[in-house]
């Protein structure tokens, strides 16, 4: 039995809210029946590039008052984010069994542009106080993208709600064990909370998760089942017959 969710509960869709089916985000099977459980601590979202699973991450990030960008509640000032809003949030509504006071947004693919709006502000002269404080002490920008990211996430280590978007496109499968080991310390703490999208088999996984698949009708699965599992061990497993299956395949294109 798992442990239920410290904060988030359940996202589900507003009843009787009209929407247009015919438009992106809307147009999305599971939207119009959209009823979302979260029953761990720890909740990954699985499913093939265009599944939505970023989509809903983003209406998760603003139904809990965080930036859709990415950044915690203090960066909600920021307007030069490509994404200010999520389109599919305000059909939406959310549950919790109490409200987290901390938050924070990962998004690997906005991380330089984070890094570029925290350089814009230490260069502001009415911006007070130290911009690079809470993430260790210079610029993320002269670091790897991997380091700053980790510096981001090392600086967040606090209870909370953390949402991340495919952190593991700028992780290393070392870092990845680092980020999963922080995961833990954090998990094992108490009153922390995180919701993770994302491909890698390595992070999903992390012990008693709950992997909910976009690619079966929003079910709850379970590491085995998932295609990232499945795909992964049976490549490692026999790469060169995988690498033969596949040249046929090319070969028959041909």
């Amino acid at each position: 039995m798992r442990p239920g969710a410290y904060y988030l509960t359940r996202v589900y869709r507003a009843p009787h809210t009209p929407i247009d089916t015919s438009a992106y985000p809307f147009s999305l099977d599971f939207v119009e029946s959209l009823d979302l459980r979260f029953d761990a601590d720890v909740t990954f979202l699985v499913g093939e590039n265009g599944s939505g699973k970023s989509t809903v991450l983003e209406a998760i990030a603003e139904l809990c008052n965080l930036p859709v960008g990415g950044g915690g509640r203090n960066d909600l000032v920021d307007t030069l984010s490509p994404h200010q809003s999520s389109e599919l949030a305000p059909v939406l509504r959310a549950a919790f069994q109490r409200k987290p006071r901390e938050g924070y947004f990962f998004r690997a693919e906005f991380q330089a542009h984070f890094a570029s709006v925290l350089e814009a502000r230490a260069a502001d002269p009415d911006f007070t106080g130290d911009p690079y404080g809470r993430y260790g002490g210079r610029s993320l920008h002269s670091r790897s993208h991997g380091e700053a990211f980790l510096e981001m996430f090392t600086s967040w280590m606090r209870p909370g709600i953390i949402l991340m978007d495919e952190p593991e496109s700028a992780l290393s499968p070392q870092r990845q064990l680092s980020l999963l080991a922080q995961m833990s310390k954090l998990v094992r703490r108490g009153r922390t909370q995180f919701i993770v999208a994302t491909h890698s088999p390595i992070i999903l996984t992390f012990p008693n998760a709950q992997i909910l698949s976009f690619d079966e009708g929003l079910e709850s699965v379970g590491l085995q089942e998932t295609s990232h599992f499945q795909i992964t061990k049976t490549l490692l497993d026999n790469p060169l017959s995988y690498w033969r299956h596949l040249s046929a395949d090319s070969d028959g294109e041909d």
